[in-house]
């Protein structure tokens, strides 16, 4: 069973980090994943804004997910690089991220992460990550 298999059957207690957040899978797709979030006070940072690491993290998680489903058997990933900037901060309400993969080489996955909230029914960037991930062998 596949990582995003197990997030499916089991929700958010397949994955530590997600019960510790709140994350909950949205939806998915043929190489994307929305992922949900409700910000909470614990996890704003000294000035009371959302901790940019945790828009950082929730799209990291995003990206991964939508990459499972293009793994052949046995395959694995290892973080490259990873880039994130910042639009607008936040420090309530429901943020989401969404997965995308740009292109699954054989060596290297190139993947897209954008993170929102919605305000009176928009649609409101708060980060967009782009990564790299190293596609490993079975071993």
């Amino acid at each position: 069973m596949s990582y995003l298999d197990n997030i499916r059957n089991k929700g958010r207690s397949a994955n530590p980090f997600f019960c510790l957040m709140g994350i909950e899978l949205v939806e998915t797709g043929p190489g994307e994943v929305i992922l949900k979030m409700q910000v909470r006070p614990d996890m704003l940072n000294g000035v009371g804004w959302l901790q940019g690491g945790i828009l950082v993290a929730l799209a990291d998680e995003a990206m991964v997910l939508a990459l499972y489903p293009k793994f052949s058997s046995g395959e694995g990933i290892a973080t490259i690089s990873e880039s994130t900037s910042f639009i607008k901060g936040t420090r309530e309400g429901v943020i989401f991220a969404k997965g995308t993969v740009l292109r699954k080489g054989r060596r290297v996955a190139f993947m897209e992460g954008e993170v929102w909230t919605e305000e009176k029914k928009k649609r409101v960037l708060l980060s967009r990550t782009t990564a790299a991930f190293a596609v490993t062998s079975p071993l």
